[in-house]
């Protein structure tokens, strides 16, 4: 009766140690699915902090272009007022040489 109680007792820890150890590599791969989700996280935080910060140097290359755009187009504005001015004074240029001519005869 002895042998058979120590026999049943035997298989009963032998069991109890498999299932053990069957729970703590269970529990081992899961710490590792933890700390690797961690470190994807800890990557997507820097990847979002970066491509926050590209934003908001590119937001002021924005706004600077902008301010350059609108600063050629003042440019262009007074350049088109004096090629205007530039083209009446040619053409009474052509009146102030025919007056000379006149003049000369």
């Amino acid at each position: 009766m002895a042998s058979a109680s120590s026999s049943s007792a035997r298989h009963l820890f032998s069991d109890s140690k498999r299932r053990l150890a069957d729970r703590v590599s269970v529990n081992v791969n899961n710490i590792g699915s933890v700390a690797r989700q961690i470190v994807r996280s800890s990557k997507s935080t820097e990847i979002l902090m970066q491509a926050a910060k590209n934003f908001a140097q590119l937001e002021t290359s924005i706004d600077n272009s902008a301010q350059n755009l609108r600063k050629i187009e003042l440019v262009r504005t007074h350049m088109g007022y004096q090629a205007e001015a530039i083209r009446d004074n040619t053409e009474k240029l052509d009146y102030v040489r025919e007056q000379v001519c006149a003049m000369e005869r």
